[in-house]
């Protein structure tokens, strides 16, 4: 049977306001820190209660044959995976993630990471977009096809408890589920964002990351500023001048060639697309303080710095008292959280290597300078070329559900799942979409979900779905 639109249309909505967002409300409640940023997660519990809630959810769904497991391996988070039996044996996996960002300050009245609150169409709270919604989505997306009667593949949710830990866990995982994962040839990711909320948006690349706390020590402990200064050089001087070998600070430009790649002229090309569509959105969605300016007006540009040139962000500091509480005293060290951007083709292994021997190397007055990382890195991704029939659907699903034709861009941020199936699964086809768009401000305060995006994007993942078994049974 083929899809009956509006059916389908009505089904989506009605599960989102009756079953979807209610879960998501308790879901915002829950304070399930990455264990990045919650080093007791297995004492604390809360990873634990995301899981479970998702589990109770998918288990009350009508969805034919449905088989949920949570998979625990000792000493790691754990994952989540359904499967749906289809009338092919091919297979689809759809993935997303249940842990989520710290609380970070910041937000508005009446708003908190952990207090779910609806305004109109928006609701607010840390991880609703960044991604509890995707295990909702993609079992919505199973169920509306099986509610019409249509076909749909063998389909897999796989839904980590690590993403934004930088899924150290989830290779593990993929090894241990190899037989029961098989070989995907579609892979449907809702972790990404989109650049509107008036059409479907899927993401060609991303960037990979490498992160690590850069520390400068000078003294065994802190003395009187009018004693030492001019005699002992500050550490936070130094490390401002070890940011200076990796950084230009008066453009912002990344000065090694070694975090650098040729940009793809198809990438060009996409991102003078998206550049015609969005226009100053690309800038202006952002809350910039009053007088403040983006470093360029040129949309393109912007484009191609926050997806295929590498960018340097400073995400937290150590040694540094609040403001109130600062003396007269030179403190003994200053350690700054470093998060290095990349470029979706950049070697995340060898730029950890050379960025620790940029700041290492020499450090001025023979201080103390280490920089120690988070693992390896994260590799960015660029996707294989699409095939006729993907384009044609994706196409197809962002027309009948959206009202305009889809869009394609490159994103800034990462998902290090990506980079590992495209290297596991190369022959497979990837949609990555999802409903974070303008102002949603993932990791940021005030994060929020666009709901009725959310829907949409749902049905557009059934079409898909429904043309993907079409396309490999012929």
């Amino acid at each position: 049977m083929t899809i009956e639109p509006n059916k389908l249309r009505e089904f989506v909505e009605r599960t989102w306001d009756a079953a979807i967002v209610p879960a998501l409300t308790e879901y915002v409640r829950i304070p399930a820190k990455s264990p990045m940023f919650d080093r007791e997660w297995a004492a604390h519990g809360h990873l634990e209660r995301a899981v479970a809630l998702i589990e109770a959810w998918a288990r009350s769904r009508s969805i034919e044959g449905l088989r949920v497991e949570v998979v625990r391996l000792a000493g790691r988070t754990p994952v989540i995976l359904m499967e749906a039996p289809g009338a092919s044996d091919d297979t689809v996996l759809l993935y997303g993630h249940c842990d989520k960002q710290p609380e970070m300050i910041g937000w508005a009245e009446g708003l908190g990471p952990w207090t779910p609150v609806r305004r109109g169409d928006k609701l607010y709270g840390r991880g609703v977009g960044d991604d509890g919604y995707a295990a909702f989505a993609a079992l919505t997306a199973i169920e509306a096809l099986q509610a019409q009667r249509v076909d749909h593949a063998r389909s897999l949710v796989l839904i980590e408890a690590c993403e934004e830990s930088g899924s150290f866990d989830l290779p593990f995982y993929v090894d241990a589920l190899a037989d029961r994962l098989g070989t995907p040839s579609l892979v449907v990711c809702l972790d990404s964002g989109c650049g509107n909320y008036e059409q479907l948006w899927g993401t060609t690349s991303l960037r990979g990351v490498v992160s690590g706390v850069l520390t400068v020590e000078v003294l065994t402990e802190g003395v009187h500023s009018g004693s030492a200064s001019g005699i002992v050089p500050s550490s936070f001087r130094i490390a401002r001048e070890l940011l200076s070998r990796l950084e230009d600070e008066r453009t912002g430009e990344i000065i090694p060639r070694d975090f650098h790649v040729e940009i793809p002229r198809e990438r060009v090309a996409q991102a003078r697309e998206v550049a015609t569509v969005l226009g100053d959105e690309v800038f202006a969605r952002f809350p910039f303080a009053p007088g403040m300016r983006p470093v360029s007006v040129d949309p393109l540009e912007l484009i191609l710095n926050n997806t295929w040139r590498p960018a340097l962000a400073i995400t937290g500091a150590a040694g540094l008292p609040l403001p109130a509480d600062g003396g007269n005293v030179l403190r003994p060290t200053t350690s700054l959280k470093l998060s290095l951007r990349i470029p979706p083709t950049c070697d995340a292994r060898r730029a950890v290597h050379r960025l620790k021997e940029i700041l290492e190397a020499e450090p001025p007055y023979g201080a103390r300078v280490t920089l120690q990382t988070y693992g390896e890195g994260g590799n960015g991704w660029d996707a294989p070329a699409t095939s006729p029939w993907l384009l044609a659907s994706v196409d197809r699903a962002s027309t009948t559900y959206f009202g305009k034709p889809a869009a394609f861009h490159g994103l800034g941020g990462s998902i290090p799942f990506m980079s590992m199936l495209g290297e596991r699964f190369p022959r497979a086809q990837f949609l990555i979409t999802g409903a974070m768009g303008p102002g949603s401000n993932a990791h940021g305060p005030n994060e929020f979900l666009h709901l009725p995006t959310g829907v949409r994007v749902t049905a557009c993942v059934a079409q898909v779905l429904a043309d993907h078994v079409r396309a490999v049974t012929r």
